[in-house]
């Protein structure tokens, strides 16, 4: 495995599952589809900052931290997972989260349950979430204690490492069915997951091509930012690979709305997965990707014999903070 070599906590149930779609396939009439189950990593209800924070709060244990300091948007997943290993650790968790408080009717999902971790949030209002997590980082040293701070989103070269071992994860998965993919197909935004499965992607051959469905950036600004961290967290695992911004296939057609603006497109394909399979996706990351993924294959995007693996990236208390609005019903 690319990534034995590392300190790794486990916090996550994996592997996770993959599973057919074959309800949703008729439905649209498309390819073959499949799902890989990353909203049932566990952690406080499951998604993809478990992969990651296995190598983060590794990390920080190894140096010895008493809290966790991160930040996201309110409804943060990765912040809720972050709260919830820092709780599973002993660890404090403090959540610098952006926009100012909210509402009342949007204090449910991630917020909720931010707070029965017992996380200490920090609201901030504009651009200022690096550095209110500087200041309150100060704050913990002044204390006497010694924080770690996780970058937003999990997405360095330490946190990426997770998304290389899930790649790892998968093509055992494949092999064992008997199965090859053609497409891999998820939410993209920090980068960290994209830039893992593209690291692994390289050093093992995986033939698959690996399509990030931007959730708020654009293309150009997030294939930079991914050949960057790419190339970090090759060397961080000792490989010698280089990556090129071209080589990041990133799809930003979706994201014109705005971060967790959810559109009817958006209402569409969660609706169209929840009543086909049975499975939930949230409104903000998996819901836009999947919307994606709809639209691509309505407009023949993929062949009708190839296979698309949808890579479910979790999200789930996300549903709840916004159908108190009548967003997604």
């Amino acid at each position: 495995m690319l990534t034995d070599h590392l300190p790794r906590l486990s916090l996550a149930h994996l592997p996770t599952p993959l599973e057919p779609l074959p309800r949703l396939s008729a439905a649209l009439g498309g390819p073959q589809l499949w799902i890989k189950r990353d909203d049932q990593t566990g952690l406080a209800t499951g998604g993809n900052k478990a992969r990651k924070l296995e190598f983060l709060v590794a990390e920080a244990l190894a140096q010895g931290a008493t809290t966790l300091i991160t930040a996201g948007a309110p409804q943060s997943n990765h912040a809720r997972q972050t709260a919830a290993a820092a709780a599973r650790c002993g660890l404090r968790a403090i959540l610098v989260l952006g926009g100012g408080p909210p509402t009342q009717s949007r204090r449910g999902g991630n917020v909720l349950l931010d707070r029965l971790l017992g996380a200490d949030i920090r609201w901030t209002e504009g651009d200022k979430r690096a550095e209110v997590m500087a200041e309150v980082a100060e704050e913990e040293r002044a204390a006497g204690r010694r924080p770690y701070v996780v970058p937003y989103g999990g997405s360095n070269p330490v946190g990426a490492c997770g998304y290389v071992a899930a790649l790892e994860e998968l093509a055992q998965q494949l092999a064992q069915r008997s199965l090859d993919v053609d497409h891999l197909v998820f939410a993209t935004s920090s980068g960290g997951t994209q830039a893992g499965l593209s690291v692994a992607a390289k050093a093992l051959s995986f033939p698959a091509r690996i399509v990030g469905i931007s959730v708020d950036k654009e293309a150009r600004e997030l294939q930079a930012r991914l050949a960057v961290l790419a190339e970090e967290t090759a060397a961080h695992l000792g490989l010698g690979l280089h990556f090129e911004p071209d080589e990041f296939i990133v799809n930003d057609d979706y994201c014109a709305a705005g971060y967790g603006v959810v559109t009817e497109r958006e209402k569409e394909a969660i609706r169209l997965l929840a009543e086909t399979e049975g499975v939930l996706a949230d409104p903000v990351y998996t819901g836009r990707a999947l919307a994606g993924l709809v639209d691509l294959i309505r407009r023949g995007a993929f062949g009708r014999q190839e296979t698309v693996c949808f890579w479910h990236t979790g999200g789930t208390p996300g549903l709840f903070a916004y159908g108190e609005e009548g967003l997604l019903v």
